[in-house]
């Protein structure tokens, strides 16, 4: 081997070593998803939700190398670790909780450069046990929200798309024609209601003015009867047929003698001859 090459070996040599150093240094690092592969741990991912898996054991020494194991020891397909935590689980978070690398940032107490989780993250891993592993159902939290939110530009679509008629746009609804109907009732209730307050109100004025007639008429005769008493006169019949006449008021019998008065004792309705010395 000639100088040169061995000068270009020894410069290879220090880079990788300088570039291992580096990474050495680095602390808390999530690694990117691998490949599985069949009775070897790999890394799943970085994930905001732990599906159905359980709590395993807490331990100062936790990391990658420590959690997968166990959890394939115990023949569960996934793993994960957030801190001392190590999680054993059948089934892989749902896609949609899939969070960047960068979310998972906390140093693994067994083994710093690696990352064990993050701030309300975990790391997961496949433990070998099968390399085809089944994701779990969505969060019903995220489901919800993201259904809502398809509702919600679905139904704004519609409104924006579907155009609307004349013939639907001028059709009453049930609601209006109630109240058309309500307020024509009124109507014809106040109008009624008044008809029969001027006829009460007409019949009221005629019965009284009819009654008021009849007494002016009455207080006529009366006054009549009475004038007529006073100048000697005969005096009106009454409705009644009643004569309120004197027999004493005889016109006739009225004439008196110069030398006579008219005596109250005496019935002056009968004529009296008189014998006189011619």
């Amino acid at each position: 081997m000639s100088l040169r090459q061995i000068a270009a070996v020894a410069v290879l040599a220090l880079a990788s070593f300088t570039s291992a150093a580096t990474d050495d240094d680095k602390k808390g690092v999530q690694k990117p998803a691998e490949q599985a592969v069949q009775g070897s741990d790999t890394v799943a991912g970085c994930f905001s939700s732990l599906a159905d898996m359980t709590l395993l054991t807490t331990d100062n020494f936790n990391s990658q190398g420590y959690c997968a194991p166990r959890c394939r020891n115990k023949g569960k397909p996934v793993g994960a670790t957030y801190l001392k935590a190590c999680y054993c689980g059948t089934k892989l978070p749902n896609s949609q909780s899939l969070l960047n690398d960068t979310k998972c940032n906390e140093p693994c107490p067994g083994y710093d450069p690696e990352a064990c989780g993050g701030l309300n993250a975990y790391t997961v891993y496949n433990t070998g046990v099968q390399v085809n592993v089944a994701e779990a159902d969505p969060d019903p939290k995220t489901s919800t929200t993201s259904a809502a939110t398809s509702t919600t530009s679905t139904s704004q679509t519609s409104a924006t798309n579907t155009p609307t008629t004349p013939a639907e746009s001028q059709t009453p609804s049930d609601d209006d024609s109630g109240s058309k109907t309500s307020v024509v009732g009124i109507a014809v209730g106040v109008v009624v209601g008044v008809i029969a307050a001027a006829a009460i109100g007409g019949g009221a004025f005629f019965y009284l003015r009819k009654k008021r007639n009849s007494e002016l008429e009455e207080e006529h005769r009366r006054n009549a009867a009475v004038n007529a008493f006073i100048s000697g006169g005969k005096p009106p019949r009454s409705s009644g047929g009643v004569s309120i006449a004197d027999s004493r008021m005889d016109p006739v019998m009225n004439r008196r003698m110069s030398d006579g008065s008219i005596a109250d004792n005496q019935d002056y309705s009968r004529r009296i001859l008189r014998v006189t010395n011619a």
